[in-house]
């Protein structure tokens, strides 16, 4: 999480041409891009995902080995007023993360990788700050459906044949903030979002009794995204 908030902040930090919108005095871009109705761009960034479990009976906890993945998509935007905007970001989401199981001493055992490519579809209300020179700060959140393609929801195959298995169909809330700059030819936006699902994903075991699964009571993915945004 912290290589990500840097790579944010680095980003943003050591470009020169966004520095200079901060200029007391700066020469204004993009005068007339936020008057029209609709707005059209892309995205790219990266992810990192974690889980949060929820246990039948206290023990050892499940352990999560994160990694960064990476996220691309479009960018549709309605403008309602100055301040509000309503935008749908369909995107490709690419993530892995690594469990490891307590109580087995085989290592094929324990650890379970679990790699997830989520097509995700949110809709989001973007709340803006008055345009300050070339940049805008502004928050936004919302709600999203993801379907995971790599989710092994059908598998016949449980834990206990190496398969751990996720549902297919995920809902989540995104809250998160970024800034708008106003570059020469287009806008330029980072912002950091953080992505919580609602619904459980868990697909147990067949034996109710297993010992990946049977201490479960639910399994929900946590997130955090770094995009940039060129609009």
């Amino acid at each position: 999480m912290k290589k990500l908030v840097l790579t944010l902040f680095g980003l943003i930090f050591l470009s020169h041409s966004m520095m200079a919108q901060f200029n007391e005095d700066p020469v204004i871009n993009l005068e007339n891009e936020d008057e029209p109705l609709l707005n059209w761009g892309y995205f790219l960034g990266f992810n990192q995902y974690d889980f949060k479990f929820d246990y039948k009976n206290d023990g050892n906890d499940i352990l999560v080995d994160k990694s960064l993945g990476f996220n691309v998509g479009l960018i549709g935007e309605m403008r309602i007023n100055e301040f509000l905007d309503v935008r749908f970001e369909p995107g490709l989401l690419y993530n892995s993360r690594t469990l490891g199981f307590p109580g087995f001493t085989e290592e094929n055992e324990a650890i379970r990788e679990v790699k997830s490519t989520y097509i995700n579809f949110p809709v989001l209300l973007k709340v803006s700050t008055r345009r300050i020179g070339n940049w805008k700060p502004f928050l936004i959140g919302g709600a999203s459906t993801s379907l995971n393609l790599g989710s092994n929801e059908d598998s016949l195959d449980d834990n206990s044949g190496g398969t751990f298995r996720m549902k297919k169909m995920v809902y989540n809330y995104e809250l998160g903030f970024g800034i708008d700059f106003y570059l020469e030819y287009f806008k330029f936006t980072p912002s950091i979002r953080g992505v919580f699902a609602i619904s459980d994903e868990l697909v147990p075991d067949n034996d109710p009794n297993s010992p990946w699964t049977g201490n479960l009571d639910g399994m929900r993915t946590r997130g955090l995204f770094v995009n940039f945004t060129f609009e």
